[in-house]
């Protein structure tokens, strides 16, 4: 059995046990950028400050397209797929898969992610690898280190480059959520290299120059409980998303619209992203 089809099949066991299983709302975000949230276990954890209880970011996905300095807590595994239609110079959609699982505890030490990508779908191709190490820094704040998309097969790949970031994340302590122990407010700027930076073959061709900016960063607003509003630059674009978990629930959903200036691609597209956990954590 070739070693592709055994990384696919625990893809898929991973995504398949958390449907069935999930207790916690991880999500990773669509094309491996990173883990979005940590949500009820970090609730859960009951961290206080001297009379008052720290806010974490709340239960409905922050962002699509770009990484958080929220990594994960505990121990867990998850699965989730993202997509965009149309993808930047095409008429034709592009889905991913992800699998991972994260270990530790970030208010003690560090929190170790690590994922498996699968960036071509149809053809069960294009394999690549992830990781993010996030730590609590301060109240209501997390810091996180991270690769994307790293050892692809440079045959199948459409990004043979290594991509490496750091994020701060802030979940603001005076705007509480509908959901006890979040915050409605959470922001995140970071700075990276590869996918942050660098534009497209077509970009390039077009006259769009070769670099972004490095800087990325997204705010997210709960306007109603479960319920976020996005917006995100990815150090090449301009991003809007909404972000949904459903009451009782344990999915997390995305969908939103990316690439909305001429500083890249040559066209809008919608986004998407599904994220199942299982937590490990008792």
């Amino acid at each position: 059995m070739s070693y592709k089809f055994v990384i696919l099949a625990v893809i898929l066991f991973l995504f398949a046990t958390c449907l069935l299983y999930s207790r916690v709302a991880f999500c990773q975000t669509a094309f491996e950028t990173a883990l979005n949230k940590k949500i009820d276990s970090l609730f859960n954890a009951g961290v206080t400050k001297g009379n008052h209880r720290v806010l974490f970011p709340n239960d409905a996905a922050g962002s699509i397209m770009t990484p958080s300095g929220f990594g994960g807590y505990g121990t867990a595994i998850f699965g989730g797929v993202g997509g965009i239609y149309p993808q930047v110079y095409s008429s034709k959609p592009d889905l991913a898969m992800s699998g991972g699982f994260c270990v530790g505890n970030p208010f003690k030490a560090v929190n170790f992610v690590a994922i498996v990508n699968m960036m071509d779908v149809h053809k069960f191709q294009d394999f690549s690898y992830s990781f993010i190490l996030s730590r609590i820094i301060f109240t209501g704040s997390s810091i996180s280190i991270g690769g994307i998309q790293l050892f692809p097969n440079i045959n199948q790949t459409d990004f043979p480059h290594a991509t490496f970031y750091i994020a701060y994340s802030h979940a603001v302590q005076t705007t509480p959520s509908k959901s006890e122990g979040a915050s409605a407010l959470t922001y995140t700027i970071g700075m990276g290299n590869g996918r942050f930076l660098l534009k497209s073959g077509a970009d390039m061709i077009t006259g769009k120059g070769k670099h972004g900016t490095a800087v990325f960063g997204n705010v997210s607003y709960e306007i109603i409980k479960h319920l976020n509003l996005n917006a995100e630059w990815t150090g090449l674009n301009l991003a809007f998303s909404a972000g949904v978990r459903p009451a009782k629930v344990p999915v997390s959903f995305g969908i939103g619209v990316t690439n909305l200036t001429k500083y890249s691609a040559d066209k809008p597209g919608m986004i998407f992203s599904i994220g199942y956990p299982l937590s490990l954590t008792r």
